[in-house]
């Protein structure tokens, strides 16, 4: 049973940094292509960042990059997600997400999602 577990999530001002992780049950992370999206009240939920199965590729929204990173640890079973410069409007609830398919594209076509955690950045 495939099981992903949001953390990290919380209150943090604007210019700081925050790190979420995503716990993964059921599967191998390094077989899946892996990625962060977020969802802001009003809004549709949007692609924030992947990884490749073979953890060398990456992809992100112009919105983040330069700013936040993705990457995992095979041995934990964990994908993370680092935050940095942090704006008002990276506010959002963020998900965890598994590609559908194991060794598949790194754009990924997801179709597993976590529970979510909450990133709120005010001062």
């Amino acid at each position: 049973q495939v099981q992903l577990v949001e953390s990290g999530g919380g209150l943090v001002q604007p210019g700081g940094s925050l790190r979420l992780s995503c716990t993964a049950s059921g599967f191998t992370v390094s077989r899946y292509v892996m990625g962060w999206f977020r969802q802001a009240p009003g809004k549709e939920r949007e692609f924030v960042a992947a990884i490749s199965w073979r953890g060398v590729s990456t992809l992100y929204a112009d919105s983040v990059k330069g700013r936040f990173a993705i990457s995992r640890d095979t041995a934990k079973n964990t994908v993370y997600l680092q935050m940095n410069s942090l704006k008002p409007e990276d506010t959002a609830v963020y998900y965890c997400a598994k590609d559908r398919s194991p060794y598949g594209d790194p754009k990924g076509d997801f179709g597993s999602w976590g529970q979510g955690t909450q990133v709120t950045v005010s001062s």
